[in-house]
C-alpha cells in the first residue's frame, strides 16, 4: 500500500516573544493517517534537520510498525511536545529523563523493575525529594501514553515501582525550611533595593508583596490585573502536585497585599508583574550576597507570610485561602506556632511602598 509522510513547520511566538518552530510529521497510508508526531525547537534550522531525519526514519522498511511501539524517549518528546505547560524545572528533568538507559527501551518492554533500577541510580547522586521530582513527572508520562497516542507503556508498572523506591527509601519527601528573614535584614534589602536606578525591576515591592500575599516568584509573575477582585485574585497554574497547567486557584489577599496591588503603577501590559520569575532570584540573591545575608531565598518569604498569619491567629482554614494550599496536612508544620502579634505590623517599608498615588 502506497505511503505518504510530510514534514511541516510551524512559527509561533512564545509570550516573551521569541520564536518557536514546531515540526509537525504526517504519515498517510492509502489516503489515510496512520502517524502523527509533533516536535518545538527553538531554531528553524534545528527544526528543519530533524524534519528531515525523521522523514527519512519513517521511510525506512518496518519503520512504521516501531512508532507504535516507541522507545520511552519517543513518549517522553511526545509529552514535551504536547503539554499545554511545562515550568522550567520539569522541563528540565524530562530532557534529562530522555537521556537515561531506560529511556532507549521500547515502551512495551518497560516493567517495574526497570524503573526501580532508574531510581536507584538516580539516589545515588540526588536526594530522595529530587529523586522523587523525577518520578512524578516520568508518571505523569506513563499516565497519558496510552490512552492519548496509544503507546503501549503500562501505568501500573510505573505505580508498583514507587511502591517500590518509597520503601527502599529512593524517593521521599525534602527537608522542610525554617528559615525566616528578620526584621533587620528586610529593613536592610528593602534599603538596598530602593537605592537602585528608578529603571530597575521593583524588588521593594515585589518583596513586600511576596511578604504579605504568601505568592510563590512564579505565581507572582503570572498574576494578571484581570484578574485582580478587591481582596482576592485568581492565581493561575498554581503549584499542584497534579501539575500546575490549567491550576486555577482564587485566593484571599491580605488588606498589606491588597493595598500593594492598588497602588502599584498600570502599564499596558496585562500582567500586573511583566518581569520573570528567575530576574527575581537572581535580583535576590545578589542584594543577598551585597549585604552578607546568609542562606535566605526569595521563596522564603512565602514561609515568613504563612507564619505571620498562624502568629496572627488565623486558623487552618484561614490560612489555606491565603496560601492556596490544597492539603490542610501541609500547614501542620505550623502547628507549633502560637498567636504572638504580628512584627511586621507598622513596618516602614509598606508605607513607602504603597506611598505612591495610584495611576
Amino acid at each position: 500500500m502506497l505511503y505518504f509522510i510530510m514534514a511541516t513547520i510551524i512559527e509561533r511566538n512564545k509570550k516573551d516573544g521569541t520564536p518557536s518552530f514546531l515540526v509537525q510529521i504526517t504519515l498517510k497510508r492509502g489516503g489515510k493517517i496512520a502517524h502523527r508526531e509533533a516536535k518545538t525547537f527553538k531554531s528553524r534550522r534545528e527544526a528543519q534537520a530533524w524534519g528531515k531525519w525523521r522523514e527519512a526514519e519513517l521511510d525506512a522498511p518496518g519503520a512504521l510498525e516501531k512508532s507504535d511501539d516507541p522507545t520511552l524517549a519517543d513518549a517522553i518528546r511526545k509529552y514535551e511536545g504536547d503539554a499545554a505547560h511545562l515550568g522550567r524545572t520539569k522541563s528540565q528533568v524530562l530532557r534529562s529523563l530522555r537521556d537515561t538507559k531506560l529511556a532507549q527501551m521500547r515502551c512495551s518492554t518497560i516493567r517495574a523493575e526497570h524503573v526501580v533500577d532508574l531510581a536507584r541510580e538516580l539516589a545515588k547522586e540526588r536526594s530522595p525529594a529530587t529523586v522523587a521530582s523525577y518520578m512524578t513527572f516520568l508518571a505523569g508520562v506513563f499516565a497519558v501514553a496510552r490512552p492519548a497516542w496509544g503507546y503501549p507503556l503500562d501505568e501500573r508498572a510505573m505505580s508498583d515501582a514507587l511502591v517500590v523506591a518509597k520503601k527502599f527509601k529512593f524517593v521521599g519527601r525534602s527537608n522542610e525550611r525554617e528559615r525566616r528573614p528578620t526584621l533587620d535584614e528586610m529593613n536592610r534589602l528593602m534599603a538596598f533595593f530602593a537605592a537602585r536606578k528608578a529603571d530597575s525591576i521593583p524588588m521593594e515591592r515585589l518583596a513586600a508583596f511576596a511578604l504579605y500575599s504568601a505568592r510563590r516568584e512564579g505565581e507572582i509573575v503570572r498574576l494578571r490585573w484581570a484578574d485582580f477582585d478587591g481582596d482576592r485574585i485568581l492565581v493561575r497554574d498554581a503549584k499542584d502536585p497534579r501539575g500546575a497547567a490549567g491550576n486555577h486557584i482564587w485566593t484571599e489577599l491580605t488588606p498589606e497585599a491588597q493595598l500593594i496591588l492598588e497602588t502599584t503603577p498600570r502599564t499596558d501590559d496585562e500582567l500586573i508583574f511583566p518581569f520573570k520569575g528567575d530576574t527575581i532570584n537572581f535580583s535576590w540573591r545578589n542584594a543577598c550576597n551585597m549585604l552578607g545575608i546568609d542562606d535566605l531565598h526569595f521563596h522564603d518569604l512565602r514561609h515568613e507570610a504563612v507564619s505571620r498569619l498562624f502568629e496572627m491567629g488565623r486558623t487552618i482554614p484561614q490560612v489555606a485561602s491565603v496560601s492556596a494550599h490544597r492539603s490542610w496536612q501541609n500547614l501542620k508544620r505550623y502547628a507549633h506556632l502560637r498567636q504572638s502579634g504580628d512584627k511586621w505590623s507598622d513596618w516602614k517599608w509598606l508605607k513607602i511602598v504603597t506611598a505612591k498615588e495610584p495611576a
